[in-house]
């Protein structure tokens, strides 16, 4: 009976030891799933740079064409200066020259000029 159980003791110490140096193959397998996934998300992120790539061209594509579809604008009359207007505008309105220039963020002189200017027909509208 002792040869019994110390050779089954044996075998068994003899099978756990052997077990250390067996190459685990589930290990393996996780190891090419994982591979596999890094691969496929590597192309995954390549095409999805590629594919941005050529939205970007065709956009410009449509864009440029667009551009040259578009029948070529006519020129406009010159118009005066948003300041001008506004300067000219606020004198017609009985305001003093010292005002204008303080609320326009412009000297008196550039103000007397601009009415001057006016005055004189300088400026059209």
């Amino acid at each position: 009976m002792i040869y019994v159980i110390s050779t089954m003791a044996a075998v068994a110490l003899g099978l756990f030891v052997l077990s250390f140096f067996m190459n685990d193959r589930m290990k393996e397998l996780e190891n090419q799933v994982e591979q596999v996934n890094m691969t496929m998300m590597q192309s995954n992120y390549q095409l999805k740079k590629k594919m941005k790539v050529l939205e970007e061209e065709l956009l410009a594509e449509d864009l440029t064409q667009e551009i040259m579809n578009q029948p070529p604008k006519k020129k406009e009359a010159p118009q005066t200066l948003p300041l001008v207007d506004t300067v000219r505008s606020m004198y017609q309105k009985g305001y003093k020259t010292h005002y204008i220039a303080k609320q326009t963020n412009l000297s008196e002189h550039d103000v007397h000029s601009m009415i001057q200017q006016q005055k004189s027909g300088g400026v059209q509208t």
